[in-house]
């Protein structure tokens, strides 16, 4: 059975969501002194390739924890958005109605990967959330979110993911339904997991299982996972 690596490598100065903190690893313990290697390693819980726990964004939300490990397990299904450009949104029609677990956006935005141009990623409009949501999927993509990302590298707020009256996008009024983040409302606030910066998409079949395990962090709101594909 063909296996597919779909994450970004762990490593310091990696991207990260405006606001987060960086990604450091440093040596704590190497070989010439102590025999042996430890690193050090600090990062948010939405490091990389992540999967985003309901609690994430919403107050009553699950944590990481208090899912079953066979959820970070799903049939999914590939759609071609590479046609997207900069900020455009991801309407319904876009999206598929089949029978599959996860809904896997493929923008091929991780070609820009470490560029400012992986802020401008297309985006989920709250419609097109809420389809996913009708059909019972995850949604899984290649951007670093599922909303606008501030394009500024501020959201108005000192919590990166503050909706209160701030919108994400400056290109997006604060009274526009896009603005804040929606989409991750409607899917988490719904039970569903989002799973953002994955990469080699180009690799797999329109339809494969998605594995996209996250560390177990207790009272998890979310974390960074080693995401593979499998087919037959």
């Amino acid at each position: 059975m063909p296996v597919a690596d779909l994450s970004h490598p762990v490593e310091s100065g990696m991207p990260v969501y405006p606001g987060d903190p960086a990604v450091t690893i440093d040596s704590h313990a190497t070989m010439a002194a102590d025999g042996y290697r430890v690193s050090a390693l600090s990062c948010g819980s939405h490091t990389g390739t992540h999967v985003d726990a309901p609690s994430h964004t919403e107050p009553d939300g699950a944590t990481l924890d208090e899912l079953p490990v066979s959820r970070f397990v799903r049939d999914a299904v590939r759609v071609d958005l590479r046609d997207r450009g900069a900020r455009e949104p991801i309407r319904p029609a876009d999206l598929p109605t089949v029978d599959a677990g996860a809904v896997v956006l493929w923008t091929g935005w991780d070609r820009h990967w470490g560029e400012p141009e992986y802020l401008d990623h297309p985006y989920l409009t709250p419609d097109a959330a809420r389809h996913c949501v009708e059909q019972g999927y995850d949604v899984a993509t290649d951007a670093l979110n599922v909303d606008p990302t501030p394009a500024d590298g501020a959201s108005g707020s000192d919590d990166p993911h503050a909706t209160d009256g701030a919108s994400n996008d400056p290109q997006i009024p604060a009274d526009h339904p896009d603005a804040g983040v929606p989409a991750h409302h409607e899917l988490l606030g719904n039970g569903r997991l989002i799973a953002e910066n994955l990469t080699n998409l180009d690799s797999v079949p329109a339809r494969f299982e998605l594995t996209a395990l996250p560390l177990a962090l207790a009272e998890g709101d979310g974390g960074p996972v080693r995401a593979v594909a499998r087919w037959d």
